[in-house]
């Protein structure tokens, strides 16, 4: 079991027995807290002999130090305050909570000389701490060496003379943390026990928040003419679902926003068969998915005033004698006829009847799809940005801040009639691949062809950020859970109250 860091915040507080964590300004300054931490002066020969500067996020620890009432002495640096780094305080966070170990209780001072630190900067902290100390180990019967003594909970407590409006924020910052968290355990949860039917049944567990859920079954589906996504699922002894979750926080008469997630919870990659290193990878093909589950939760637990679509596709991608084949001919949702070429673009064919759904039935604003489409897209970009695909040049703008502040950054690319004639077909209204070139384009330019009565939209793919993603400050796990933070930015700064 993981342990479990409860967050608190004080105006003042004595040192931790087992732990004191202290903020240095650009230069090694500390604030007025070192005073009580360290009365023998320990610190200042310690910067001197290590030539410790306050970096941001550069750490000197002490252990059993002359004079401090604490086991444990940890300083993190901030750097330079007047040109502050994006997301430094959840990352500041994430450095201190990268050294809770197996400290009881953490006593961390938020004060340094010549820095202000408000209520935001403090909830920002224990984000950063909360989703750096998340484990994924719910299978794991034996711990491992430096788990063995961690205690069950880690009671962190942050002081501040802002405490009061910093709990506030916190509530906040609490339901985002907890969004993060649902995508990622989503995203790590292996097939066997997270199939269509179990993904759907945890979309359910949202009605706790005052979400309304509705899961259609493939008769259902079949009934709305949804031939693209079915093609996908014919194949899987595990029938498909699509799960519609609506949070109503403006009221009635207010127009939704739309979030539409690719839930692909397995990809065998079809007849047109992936190579089997590696495949056991495509559990996580599920998310954009699962960051549309955890955004919902967020919006919902921290009951923001903005009305919510979300709807997430889920089938398993598997080979058997009902497979589709290469050569086959589906009729979308749309109407429009789609000749499967290659098994493996499955995602986009979940995504065309999903995306047409979703704007038909609730004619939302926007709506913004996430999926874990390409691996061209990682040719492209790396593993440092989403690649960015849109109709619209605000909302590409907004998410474009959204991800410099969350540092879930995305990367606008180009959409043009030249790459959508590429997946025109002589034997249907288009085909699903277009060739070897441009292929996170040309996946773009098909979601587009389901773009209903042309509403602002976006697609990301997150193929290189949201599964086996690189390791930051507040993520450490093969799945990230990117997408949640950088979503709920976009709502909290532009489409709430």
């Amino acid at each position: 079991m993981s342990s479990i860091v409860e967050i608190s915040f004080a105006r003042s507080a004595r040192p931790s027995a087992t732990l004191s964590v202290l903020l240095a300004a650009e230069g090694g300054k500390l604030g007025p807290a070192a005073a009580a931490v360290d009365p023998a002066g320990v610190l200042a020969k310690a910067f001197r002999v290590a030539g410790y500067k306050g970096k941001a996020r550069a750490t000197i620890e002490l252990i059993a130090m002359e004079g401090s009432p604490s086991d444990r002495v940890l300083v993190v640096g901030i750097g330079n305050p007047k040109s502050p780094e994006p997301d430094a305080w959840a990352r500041l966070g994430g450095a201190i909570g990268a050294h809770l170990g197996k400290a009881a209780n953490a006593t961390v001072f938020l004060d340094a000389p010549g820095v202000e630190i408000g209520a935001r900067e403090a909830a920002d902290v224990a984000l950063g701490i909360l989703l750096r100390t998340h484990k994924f180990d719910r299978y794991k019967t034996k711990k491992t060496d430096d788990e063995n003594g961690a205690p069950a909970k880690v009671g962190v407590t942050l002081v501040t003379e802002a405490a009061t409006a910093a709990k506030r924020a916190f509530t906040a910052v609490e339901a985002l943390a907890g969004g993060v968290r649902l995508a990622r355990d989503l995203v790590n949860e292996p097939a066997n026990l997270l199939g269509p039917v179990e993904f759907a049944d945890r979309a359910k567990e949202l009605g706790k928040l005052g979400v309304k859920v509705e899961v259609l079954t493939e008769k259902e589906m079949k009934r709305f003419g949804m031939g693209a996504l079915l093609g996908v699922a014919q194949g899987s002894a595990r029938p498909p679902r699509l799960a519609v979750m609506q949070w109503r926080g403006a009221g009635q008469g207010k127009q939704p926003i739309a979030f539409v997630g690719k839930g692909v919870v397995f990809d065998t990659g079809g007849n047109s068969i992936k190579p089997a290193s590696g495949m056991e990878d495509m559990k996580g093909d599920m998310g954009g998915a699962a960051a549309v589950t955890g955004l919902i939760h967020a919006l919902a637990a921290r009951k923001a005033r903005v009305n919510v679509i979300g709807v997430i596709g889920l089938v398993e991608n598997m080979v058997d004698g009902n497979a589709q084949r290469p050569g086959d001919i589906v009729t979308s949702m749309s109407g429009q006829t789609i000749e499967v070429l290659n098994t493996d673009a499955e995602g986009r064919l979940v995504l065309a009847d999903a995306i047409w759904y979703c704007i038909d039935r609730f004619k939302p604003a926007f709506v913004i799809d996430l999926a874990t489409l390409t691996g061209a897209i990682m040719v492209a970009l790396g593993q440092h940005h989403a690649g960015l695909f849109s109709n619209n040049d605000e909302l590409a703008a907004r998410l474009t801040q959204a991800g410099l502040a969350t540092q879930e950054r995305v990367w606008r690319m180009p959409l043009g009639p030249e790459y959508d004639k590429l997946i025109d077909s002589k034997n249907a209204d288009m085909k699903n691949i277009g060739g070897r070139y441009g292929g996170a384009i040309t996946a773009a330019q098909f979601l587009q062809r389901f773009v209903k009565d042309n509403t602002p939209w976006a697609h990301l793919d997150v193929a290189g950020t949201a599964m086996g993603s690189p390791s930051t400050d507040v993520s450490q796990g093969w799945a990230s859970g990117f997408g949640v933070r950088l979503l709920d930015r976009l709502v909290r700064d532009h489409y709430e109250g």
